[in-house]
């Protein structure tokens, strides 16, 4: 799975060229000087990013470095058009957002069902000499030549849409949580790093409602200036409507380690610190009432749960807690 997950590629696209329009005169039997009769140059082709909701990921675009449109036609006589270039569509799981590699500038982002953008224009065709023709240039010998199109590299970024975004340090619990509470089947051991990608799974609620999940890679202190797995995987948070922060029952200092990654997301995206955010203890099985008890005590500021992925104890709450923030 790891290596199937492809969010970033950097692609050299070039949208077609535009047709010129011709020089052409009518000659018919009985009319041997007829006016100009030039056709236009067809339009070069597009190229555009339509969403597919049924891609989760950028991988089949990772190896196609070069994507071109074709031209247009140019004009012919008897007022005849040439024919518009064909359009290059490139399909894009939802999410994803294209760049300027040099300035990093965002051009757009794709994030609605059978969305299209026109990533670049192709060149307008050129007019025929028809066009041109005056009292005083009954005979015009010239016409447009088409646009060219554009051309240039491009990135195009996945950013997981998801309704929960989980966080917390390597190893704090998060794919084995999704792994229980949907189908997703994240690879699970016990040291730091585990997730190499982010996992998406579907999680059923009551009455047959459901909310989509993404286990995101771990994130350490320092992620937001690259250290460990670092900025690659922090912009995945960006799209979750709520953020759920996961801690473990072991932890040293709870304080201090929610501290430390809202910091982190902080540092990264001001922006993120906006969104709803629950903190939860995971792997409570290790805790019995009087710890959990004394854990309350000592932080009274925080607001957080328990749960067990174990033994599924505090799980259902755990899901009323979070469809009440997507929900409120």
């Amino acid at each position: 799975m790891a290596s199937n997950f492809v969010d970033y590629v950097k692609i050299f696209f070039r949208s077609g060229n535009g047709g010129s329009g011709a020089v052409s005169f009518r000659r018919e039997k009985y009319i041997p000087k007829g006016g100009p009769d030039g056709g236009d140059g067809g339009r070069g082709g597009h190229i555009i990013l339509k969403a597919n909701p049924q891609l989760w990921t950028l991988l089949h675009l990772k190896y196609r470095k070069h994507i071109h449109a074709s031209n247009g036609q140019n004009g012919m006589g008897s007022l005849k058009h040439g024919s518009d270039g064909e359009d290059i569509i490139v399909e894009v799981p939802l999410g994803t957002v294209a760049k300027d590699p040099e300035t990093g500038e965002v051009l757009f982002e794709i994030t609605e069902k059978d969305e299209k953008r026109i990533l670049m224009r192709g060149g307008r065709g050129g007019l025929g000499n028809d066009h041109f023709k005056s009292p005083t240039n009954q005979t015009p010998r010239f016409a447009q030549p088409g646009e060219e199109g554009l051309e240039g590299w491009i990135i195009l970024e996945l950013k997981v849409l998801a309704d929960v975004g989980l966080v917390g340090f390597p190893n704090a619990g998060k794919s084995t949580l999704l792994s229980v509470v949907s189908a997703a089947k994240p690879e699970i051991a016990n040291y730091p790093f585990t997730t190499l990608t982010p996992q998406l799974g579907i999680v059923s609620y009551r009455d047959h409602r459901s909310f989509v999940m993404a286990d995101i890679p771990g994130i350490i202190e320092g992620a937001h200036t690259g250290k460990g797995l670092g900025l690659r995987f922090l912009r995945h948070i960006e799209r979750n409507s709520v953020l759920l922060f996961l801690i473990p029952a072991d932890a040293k200092d709870l304080r201090e380690e929610y501290k430390i990654l809202c910091n982190e997301l902080e540092q990264y995206n001001p922006e993120l610190m906006d969104k709803p955010r629950l903190l939860a203890i995971s792997k409570s099985d290790m805790l019995d009432d009087e710890l959990k008890e004394e854990l309350r005590k000592a932080y009274p500021e925080l607001s957080f749960s328990f749960f067990s992925s174990q033994t599924g104890e505090g799980i259902q709450a755990l899901k009323d807690r979070i469809w009440k923030a997507l929900n409120p």
